[in-house]
């Protein structure tokens, strides 16, 4: 085989490589486009049912878009939402993100006066065992409750304190007082909202 014939070959081969690589681009940005959305639904139709979750007693949300950030640096209030029924705010829903043993994410709601109304994890990367006991339904505290469902009814004004007004997991007090302090500033951000202020 000459040379010649050789380069044609290996041109030819190229151009048929780029053909398949530029195919292959266009039908994975088809399927990204595609997904994508999807994607996006889902993680919005999550973020309503925690939603719904949290504020029971609401029936819309009003994404808030100027809210207090997080006084603490490694705690971030992802969003803040106005929980509305018949048209008035009754509370707030907040998302909140930062470390616990690891890190989670959680939604707490709060009526205007300062009454948590409930708490959903939506993510925990704690460890197995002691750690995701924080999100598991099954496990009951001595009081009888979820580590999650304890904080129903606490009014945030007071703060939270763990042997105070909420029980930490036995073996996971670092998780217990790392979601509480997600909770706290959360809380905070819905107080300065309920006032009228943000950042």
């Amino acid at each position: 085989m000459s040379s010649k014939n050789s380069s044609l070959e290996m041109l030819k081969l190229g151009f048929v490589l780029a053909i398949f690589a530029a195919a292959s681009c266009t039908v994975l940005a088809l399927v990204n486009s595609v997904t994508s959305v999807k994607i996006a639904a889902n993680k919005i139709a999550k973020a309503n049912a925690a939603m719904k979750v949290v504020m029971a007693d609401a029936d819309s949300f009003e994404a808030v878009e100027s809210f207090a950030p997080s006084q603490n640096a490694s705690i971030k209030i992802q969003s803040l939402y106005a929980a509305k029924k018949d048209g008035t705010t009754v509370g707030a829903v907040a998302q909140i993100n930062g470390p616990t043993y690891d890190k989670g994410t959680v939604m707490v709601g709060m009526k205007t006066d300062g009454t948590i109304t409930g708490v959903q994890f939506l993510e925990l990367s704690d460890s197995p065992g002691f750690g995701l006991k924080a999100n598991d339904p099954t496990f009951k505290l001595p009081n009888g409750k979820t580590f999650y469902g304890q904080f129903e009814g606490v009014n945030a004004k007071d703060g939270l304190k763990a042997g105070e007004n909420f029980d930490a997991i036995s073996g996971a007090t670092i998780t217990s007082v790392g979601a509480a302090a997600l909770i706290e500033e959360g809380t905070k951000s819905m107080f300065t909202f309920f006032e009228g202020g943000a950042n």
